[in-house]
């Protein structure tokens, strides 16, 4: 009898033979791409109807657009433990409707507390429906591809957030914030009958495992390391339009363009490469990209180094949720699998929710764009002794090839 394989072990071929990209797996990515349209097409419009319409400040702007964080930060955990019960298409299908629900509303009281309880509401519904269909993907990928299903899932992800600002503004520009609502609410109501279906029983547990705290363990370790990885993009998203001016170019924008389509191109070219390279060993790569890209970003101080540190981090965050989302996933049994991935996705959330604020007392600190860009390289090359260290050494056994 042979030993398994290590986490860090390629699938072998009978792995591949198995058929991943099903029907009901388009399914899912047409829903997380309608449902993500549906939240990015608020992004730019939000801001400008508290501004122009309501004659918000600067401060009420943030607490209408970082409300929904908050929310679904907060719930996140409980909603994966809850995931593991009902199933992943009530999931799915609860949150695509609390977000259709919360939107389609955003205009008919025109007042701040309305936005922020509606935005509230949304970020309930976020969380519910990355949970379900995140973990309805990974429930149909066989276990030797599931790091290939997170890059395919996550396609829909980043294509939502990169079409859906601009087609958001365009709606809002050409025919008013109501058909913005309209826009965004139907997007969602379209997710929420993809969801229905999501077979009834999947991920539904007859007999529930006891409940293993508020964080699911398996989750933890891969969580923490996202974190210190993602702070380098958190920085470079938060900083580089005002870093800009410091290099000779008053435009962020083509950088963040090119960011986004290496993205979305490497997560499809190279969906295997989890798989193929074992998730800790991707991961660590993933990490000394974005390490690099950040670092060159700080360390030339120009328009060339920005573009090099852009193509870099692009490739290290392209590669670093799918590997790491992978491993929290194979560290959870079936029944808890939700679970997992609520506790994994809350890293996330936390990257950005206290990430920013750090990175701005550094520049704060020391009078410079730069500080963010240093501190987050630093931060991912603690992420690279973490991935190396306690997480290679609490990865979970892959299950063998046949």
């Amino acid at each position: 009898m042979t030993a398994p394989p290590s986490s860090d072990a390629p699938a072998g071929p009978a792995a591949d033979d198995e058929r991943l990209l099903t029907p009901l797996f388009a399914l899912l990515i047409a829903a997380g791409l309608c449902y993500f349209l549906s939240i990015a097409a608020l992004l730019p419009t939000l801001p400008l109807y508290v501004e122009e319409e309501l004659g918000g400040s600067g401060l009420e702007v943030g607490i209408v657009v970082g409300a929904f964080a908050v929310s679904a930060a907060l719930i996140r955990p409980t909603v994966g433990r809850l995931g593991d019960v009902v199933g992943r298409r009530t999931m799915s299908m609860v949150g695509a409707g609390l977000a259709a629900v919360a939107v389609v509303p955003l205009g008919l009281v025109p007042a701040i507390w309305f936005l922020v309880v509606l935005r509230l509401v949304a970020g309930l519904g976020e969380a519910c429906f990355f949970i379900g269909a995140a973990t309805a993907a990974q429930d149909l990928a066989p276990d030797h591809r599931r790091g290939e299903a997170a890059s395919l899932f996550s396609v829909a992800i980043y294509s939502g957030l990169a079409f859906g600002p601009t087609v958001g503004e365009a709606v809002y520009k050409s025919w008013g914030p109501t058909s913005t609502w309209l826009f965004a609410g139907g997007s969602a109501a379209i997710a929420f009958v993809l969801s229905w279906f999501i077979p009834r029983e999947m991920g539904r547990a007859e007999n529930p495992a006891p409940r293993r705290g508020l964080l699911h363990p398996a989750a933890i370790l891969p969580g923490s390391v996202l974190l210190m990885g993602i702070l380098g993009f958190t920085g470079f998203a938060a900083f580089l339009p005002l870093y800009v001016d410091e290099v000779g170019t008053d435009q962020a924008g083509p950088f963040f363009l090119v960011y986004g389509v290496i993205v979305l191109a490497v997560r499809i070219v190279g969906a295997r490469v989890p798989d193929r390279l074992g998730p800790v060993r991707t991961s660590s790569y993933a990490l000394v990209s974005i390490a690099a890209g950040v670092g060159v970003v700080a360390a030339v101080g120009s328009v060339t180094g920005i573009w090099i540190g852009t193509v870099l981090l692009a490739i290290g965050m392209s590669l670093l949720f799918p590997a790491l989302f992978t491993l929290a996933v194979n560290g959870a049994p079936a029944e808890e699998r939700s679970h997992a991935v609520g506790t994994f996705s809350l890293f996330f959330d936390l990257s950005q929710g206290l990430g920013a604020p750090a990175l701005g007392l550094a520049v704060t600190a020391f009078g410079t764009e730069r500080a963010a860009f240093v501190v987050g390289a630093i931060v991912a090359l603690g992420g690279l002794v973490l991935a190396n260290t306690r997480l290679r050494a609490a990865a979970p056994v892959s299950p063998a090839s046949s």
